[in-house]
């Protein structure tokens, strides 16, 4: 078993922050299992790499020993999380949130040890609490202590609706810790204020606080926000390798290390020296492949990874298209921002005419110059973008 101190260094690499580590230490020394825990909110079907640099961090408490967890918010996610939004996000229906909560299961498998995993939903005890409980649980707090979000203190500042219920959200994240007796909680660094309001109801109730751990946000594919599902700028883990692949490489060079820093387990010196090479004018490219690799084997295989690369290669280094695509049938006479759109290459016809104008559409490897294009008939195949093809029949 680990030395406190090698279990210290293991949990703090790549943490944000660890409030408080002296109590982590002192849980440590009392040298039993210490209870672990990751909520998630089941509000889409996807994990996604995002929701992996927490899960990772889980993976080295059960290879420490310790009691893992991962909570479903089945109550919480019908709430809806309030954190970083900008407006009063609807609530989803319970059948939702069940419906990505059986995904949730099965993909969580992928990075924990399902034989050290315990899967818990919250409604268990959030359920139980009726209106007496909900009303005993907010005395607990102010709304000046809520406003100190930045988000709610965001939106109440330029006078933007704050909806009652989104109050109760830290709340009743909270009071998962307390029914839990968590000693130790994950979030990402948006979550701090939430993960904190846990230790202040367990001090409320007598137990001991739990530790929190914060860890860093992947940013997501559009090299802005953090990855998400509601920005649909995430790579899901059960996306297939060749979808994965192509997503990874299309990250900027200067992202690719912010993706190397969280979710590759490659050495520090490995990562330095890859930046160094690319300084010594290696093709950053090369260093993409490997990382894009690296991700696809560990939640698909080695072989998928070898094939995904050499899938790339052809597509997009050799101009080759691929083998496999979506096929329409049309009826000739179809404007080719239609076909566009319901060939699902483009979201809307305005997107397809915006494309065209930049040249990035193209009929059989030829750019298509007129917006106002009715397609001949026959079979050919379209593309918008580096990934996007369809083999369209217009009959």
């Amino acid at each position: 078993m680990a030395s406190i101190e090698q279990a210290l260094a293991e949990i703090k690499r790549g943490v944000d922050e660890l409030i408080p580590e002296e109590e982590l230490i002192a849980k440590l020394k009392e040298n039993r299992p210490l209870r672990i825990k990751l909520g998630a909110d089941p509000t889409a079907p996807d994990i996604h790499l995002g929701h992996t640099v927490i899960l990772n961090k889980l993976r080295t408490f059960q290879e420490l020993g310790h009691e893992v967890t991962f909570l479903i918010g089945d109550f919480t996610g019908m709430v809806g999380d309030p954190t970083g939004k900008n407006t009063t996000r609807p609530p989803l229906t319970r059948e939702d949130v069940l419906a990505n909560a059986e995904t949730y299961k099965e993909q969580v498998f992928k990075i924990l040890d399902p034989a050290k995993t315990k899967i818990e939903f919250n409604s268990s005890w959030l359920s139980e609490l009726g209106a007496e409980g909900l009303i005993r649980l907010a005395a607990n707090q102010t709304v000046a202590r809520m406003l100190e979000r930045d988000d709610f203190k965001k939106r109440y500042n330029e006078g933007r609706p704050i909806a009652i219920h989104e109050f109760m959200y830290p709340l009743l994240q909270g009071y998962d810790s307390v029914a839990m007796e968590t000693d130790v909680e994950l979030g990402g660094t948006d979550q701090k204020f939430n993960l904190l309001m846990g230790r202040e109801l367990q001090k409320a109730n007598g137990q001991k606080p739990q530790v929190v751990l914060t860890l860093p946000l992947l940013v997501g594919l559009d090299g802005v926000k953090k990855m998400s599902k509601s920005a649909h700028n995430y790579i899901g883990i059960a996306d297939v390798p060749n979808e994965m692949f192509g997503k990874i490489m299309s990250i900027s060079d200067d992202l690719m290390w912010n993706y190397y820093e969280l979710l590759s387990f490659r050495p520090i010196e490995e990562i330095d020296q890859f930046k160094q090479d690319i300084a010594n004018g290696k093709n950053p490219r090369d260093i993409k492949i490997l990382l894009a690799k690296e991700i696809i084997a560990r939640f698909h295989s080695d072989a998928d990874a070898e094939a995904a690369e050499q899938e790339f290669i052809n597509r997009f280094q050799k101009g080759a298209m691929p083998e496999e695509m979506p096929e329409f049938e049309f009826e000739a006479g179809i404007a080719i921002g239609n076909l566009l759109k319901d060939a699902g290459l483009v979201n809307s016809t305005s997107d397809a005419m915006r494309m065209i104008r930049q040249g990035a559409a193209k009929i059989d490897g030829d750019k298509i110059e007129d917006t106002k294009l009715v397609p001949a008939a026959g079979t050919a195949v379209y593309q918008v973008g580096k990934r996007k093809f369809a083999r369209v029949t217009l009959k």
